[in-house]
């Protein structure tokens, strides 16, 4: 890794690295360039596969023809169902070769919610990852009519399963090879016919606020935006990516799969989502693209990890995080580091803060990106203290991911950076909402012409429902979601996103929802960390059964409590905490309180946890 002081290393490219105006010419153009080149890997049985350029070909081209002939037309839906695997974006790439649009669907969906997607989006043929996805896929099968067969992944689960409307990858695969024998240009002729403008994939947005809403992006927009991506950061056929974030979510699907097919970097998938933080030290990547939750669970592993340790190690980490918290206050302001403090840096990393990085598997990563929701400014500068720069990133589903980025060379940490170069932000004056404009601005939401237009305007603005600010220099700041401005009784205007981010920072606590609209006082909701509060309840001997228990044990209070008044320091009276609540049960993917990926839902937080609200209003 090269040294954190020379962060012009990161500086973008502009030039085109595969020619192609749709994501099929993209993809097939890349395959041509880079044949024998490993393109994907990964671990299966505790040994990691790869998969070359030409070997990922032939399996789509396979895939992809075993569609056309269950009958696929241009323009039908498909849908997958599954978690980040390599059948995932074989198919997916197989389903825009054929000239159709694919859909992907949470894995942590339930067999209602796969209807809705399903219905809402016409889907034709729905890929399933294993046993368990098929089961929701036909318990709602009758109620699709339009469904004409089920596909899936694996099937180690299905021995003895046998339906003449679900058939494995593998047979697809064999229709595909004897389809080819009989038309053998078909699937050529249908990736050539698409055009920049149909549409090619739906993303669903997590229904917050209701349903879940269809969002178009066509083949052209999808191009424009990883072009664009690489003006932010270049990346190329030595970089080496994760891909662990769900494929449906815009973040993963454009910025890592797409990108990945665009600049040749490597896609190494994890075996499972509970085995991240053990792939990521083998893959080591040296491009990390992650949520605030993940950064934030590498931060509390290392906080518990020292307190667990010697006090040498300790004295040596704190002094080597020292040093790296001086060069990034000096690399913040944009000035030069002395030649003494270089060489203090570098024995720093070697005492201790390449061990640190090594823990977390960031010691080859040239750049973290961040995004998705907010983060703590001081997350940021601790891994700039690291060595490593956090670069965040700041759009939605909308806006085909990124629409603004954070310079590598002039980063400010609580901003989320100037507008991307491909395309233009700005604030409504009256408002302060931010809108943003361009090619990678979405076609509109399936179905809801209605909510398109309050969405995109008639000067073709997209109104993201986040307020924010503007300093001299063109970098943006979110201050919160429109709808979730407080406002107290006091008529005080409070931005709870600030407190909360703050308040994630804790190695104890998870997530947070302050609540105090129309109030007298702001009081907040708090999901804590189960293995870090279990490890001080079990260090400090203080009893509990279950995870109930442990969120009521008096010591697990204070503790919450003491970090709650750490933040309450930094803020105004009227924008303090004056009580909390701890969610009394373990959330998961599946539980209706968490979006896909991870954030408490507001609105339905403050619902359904009403009585407990009220009760802090007492």
């Amino acid at each position: 890794m090269s040294n954190l002081w020379n962060l012009d290393r990161l500086k973008p490219s502009d030039s085109v690295v595969v020619p192609g105006e749709t994501l099929p010419a993209m993809f097939w153009n890349g395959a041509a360039q880079r044949a024998g080149q490993v393109f994907m890997r990964q671990k299966e049985y505790g040994v990691w596969r790869e998969w070359t350029w030409q070997q990922t070909a032939s399996a789509v081209r396979e895939i992809g023809n075993g569609l056309l002939s269950l009958g696929l037309q241009p323009g039908e839906c498909v849908s997958i169902l599954s978690n980040t695997v390599v059948e995932w974006v074989l198919t997916d790439l197989a389903v825009l070769s054929c000239g159709a649009v694919c859909n992907g669907i949470y894995p942590t969906d339930s067999s209602s919610q796969t209807h809705y997607l399903c219905e809402d989006s016409a889907t034709r043929i729905l890929f399933v990852e294993d046993d368990e996805q098929l089961d929701k896929a036909l318990e709602v099968r009758q109620r699709l009519p339009l469904l004409r067969r089920i596909v899936v992944f694996d099937t180690k689960g299905l021995r003895d399963f046998s339906d003449p409307g679900v058939i494995d990858l593998a047979a697809l695969r064999e229709l595909g090879r004897n389809h080819a024998k009989a038309q053998p240009t078909q699937l050529d002729e249908r990736s050539a016919a698409c055009r920049p403008q149909d549409l090619a994939i739906l993303v669903y947005t997590s229904g917050t606020t209701g349903r879940p809403k269809g969002a178009m992006h066509s083949h052209g927009g999808l191009v424009y935006a990883v072009r664009g991506y690489n003006q932010i950061v270049v990346q190329d056929a030595s970089d080496e990516r994760m891909c662990f974030l769900p494929l449906c979510h815009i973040a993963e699907r454009v910025g890592g799969e797409y990108s990945a097919v665009y600049t040749g970097a490597v896609l190494n998938f994890v075996e499972n989502p509970e085995t991240v933080p053990e792939n990521v030290r083998e893959i080591a990547p040296t491009v990390f693209t992650a949520v605030p939750r993940v950064w934030e669970k590498f931060y509390s592993a290392v906080a518990i990890s020292l307190r667990e340790s010697g006090k040498l190690q300790q004295a040596v980490y704190a002094w080597g995080l020292g040093v790296g918290a001086r060069i990034a206050e000096i690399v913040l302001a944009g000035k030069p580091v002395p030649t003494r403090l270089k060489a203090l840096f570098m024995i720093a990393r070697w005492l201790a803060l390449d061990n640190v990085r090594r823990l977390i598997g960031i010691h080859r990563a040239r750049f973290l990106v961040t995004g998705a929701a907010p983060i703590s400014p001081d997350l940021v500068k601790w891994y700039l203290a690291l060595g490593v720069p956090m670069l965040e990133v700041w759009g939605m589903t909308e806006s085909c991911g990124a629409a603004t980025y954070m310079p590598a060379s002039r980063i400010k940490p609580g901003s989320v950076g100037p507008a991307c170069p491909y395309n233009e932000v700005k604030l409504d004056p009256a408002t302060g909402e931010i809108l943003v404009r361009g090619r990678n601005v979405f076609m509109g939401y399936l179905n809801q012409p209605e909510k398109t237009a309050e969405t995109v305007d008639a000067q073709g603005w997209l109104h993201t429902g986040d307020v924010g600010t503007v300093d001299a220099e063109g970098y943006f700041r979110i201050t919160d979601r429109m709808k979730d401005i407080i406002i107290t009784a006091g008529g005080k205007n409070v931005t709870p996103s600030e407190f909360e981010n703050d308040l994630k920072f804790s190695p104890y606590i998870t997530d947070a929802v302050v609540v105090g609209d129309k109030r007298a006082y702001l009081t907040v909701i708090v999901m804590i960390d189960q293995e870090n509060v279990e490890k001080f309840a079990q260090d400090r001997d203080i009893p509990f059964s279950n995870y109930t228990s442990l969120t009521r044990a008096k010591q697990v209070q204070e503790l919450i409590w003491g970090e709650i008044e750490r933040i309450n320091h930094k803020f105004a009276r009227a924008e303090q905490i004056k009580k909390f609540y701890l969610l009394e049960t373990q959330l998961g993917a599946e539980d209706d309180e968490l979006t896909p990926t991870m954030k408490l839902k507001r609105k339905f937080v403050e619902k359904k946890y009403a009585a407990h609200i009220e009760a802090m209003y007492r």
